[in-house]
């Protein structure tokens, strides 16, 4: 079982940054791809970007790409997402999560999920 905190959501102003963070514990950290998610009121959880285990391959949704940054530490068990240029319709719950090694972008694949951290960019 592994388990999974998330920190570094907050408010921020349009164009500003932020840089979450998600702690592993309880497993094998390296065994797992790592892959962010957003949730906003009312919508389908989506996916954000994800990171393969070993950390060398990575992939962004069209609509975050140029902006945000995944990266991991598998000595430090954590998974990163740097953000910046934020824009309010990054405006939701941010979610890491541990998946399969063959990566994917359905959050349904995912076996174990963090409790979330808030994120809001006002504009």
């Amino acid at each position: 079982q592994v388990q999974l905190v998330e920190s570094g959501g907050g408010l921020v102003q349009a164009g500003g940054s932020l840089r979450l963070s998600c702690a592993a514990s309880g497993g094998t950290f390296s065994n797992y791809a790592m892959g962010w998610f957003r949730q906003a009121p009312g919508k389908e959880r989506e996916f954000v970007a994800l990171i393969i285990s070993s950390g060398d391959s990575t992939s962004y949704a069209d609509s975050v790409k140029g902006r945000f940054t995944i990266s991991r530490d598998n000595t430090k068990n954590t998974v990163y997402l740097q953000m910046n240029s934020l824009k309010p319709e990054d405006t939701a719950v941010y979610y890491c999560a541990a998946g399969p090694k063959v990566p994917t972008t359905s959050y349904r694949r995912y076996y174990y999920w963090g409790q979330g951290t808030q994120v809001t960019v006002s504009s």
